[in-house]
């Protein structure tokens, strides 16, 4: 193959993407009451948000999505708390979507939790950056918006079934980690504080949840550091300390391998963001 070649694709996204943002509450302020002319997935990044659509009121919580529907007035039932933030994306549908067979499409709960939510966060900041960048264009826009409904629907292989002993105690490990992630732990130690062999917690925690726990750990740890990178003001070095590494090099070596890229080039990345706030 020669630098002339081009592998040209003819793609036609079952969606339009419109726009979207990052929602940043003040403490006051209400949702509007109104009706609009296309999809909303809303993905509540902290606190709770109140709403209603048609009188059917919903409650959004941390980790959660909701898609509203156009031509249904939906609107706000209680004001905006002081520590809520979500993101928001408007997209169109196109009439063919209806008939696509079981195996080529996903289906979208109205409301859901979502298995990882950092992956659907990164998605909105791919979506923001670009469009405050002016670089958004309709195909890459919506496959975009194609992942994120993906994410709401969770469409991943289910995991294997496993006794109810088994995802007790991987759940306690879980939360374990997500409590602790600051601090220098490791499977031995969480062992040791569930009170079982380190060897059997490993096993059981690759079989329920799909990784081992030293991964899940080093996730829980990145998905910490991305937050903070794309968020905050803290430098490098302080987000490793603040993330569990002990040593900024370790971190900057274990994020380049997981993200393909530097910390620092990850922010500049993400540096834009289009926020509203009340």
């Amino acid at each position: 193959m020669t630098t002339a070649d081009k592998l040209t694709l003819s793609l036609h996204p079952p969606l339009t993407a419109c726009n979207a943002g990052l929602f940043i509450s003040r403490g006051c302020g209400i949702h509007p009451d109104r009706v609009i002319d296309s999809f909303e997935l809303i993905f509540v990044r902290k606190g709770r948000l109140d709403l209603q659509e048609q009188g059917r009121a919903f409650v959004i919580e941390t980790g959660q999505t909701l898609v509203l529907w156009p031509g249904r007035r939906h609107g706000g039932t209680r004001p905006y708390p002081c520590d809520l933030s979500f993101y928001w994306i408007h997209f169109r549908v196109a009439p063919s979507i209806k008939h696509f067979s079981p195996d080529n499409r996903i289906v979208v709960p109205q409301q859901a939790v979502v298995r990882r939510p950092d992956r659907l966060a990164e998605l909105y900041h791919c979506f923001i950056n670009d469009q405050e960048a002016g670089a958004l264009q309709p195909i890459p826009a919506a496959l975009l918006v194609m992942l994120m409904l993906c994410e709401a629907a969770d469409v991943g292989r289910p995991s294997k079934k496993t006794t109810a002993t088994a995802q007790v105690l991987a759940g306690r490990a879980e939360a374990f980690c997500t409590i602790n992630f600051q601090s220098a732990i490791s499977t031995a130690g969480i062992a040791d504080e569930l009170h079982c062999n380190p060897d059997y917690l490993g096993r059981v925690f690759r079989q329920v949840k799909g990784i081992t726990l030293t991964d899940f750990i080093y996730q829980r740890r990145l998905r910490e550091a991305r937050a903070l990178l794309r968020e905050s003001t803290l430098n490098v070095d302080q987000i490793a300390r603040a993330c569990g590494f002990q040593k900024a090099g370790y971190f900057r070596r274990i994020f380049h391998r997981h993200e393909g890229m530097p910390p620092l080039a990850y922010r500049r990345l993400y540096a834009r963001t289009h926020i509203l706030t009340r």
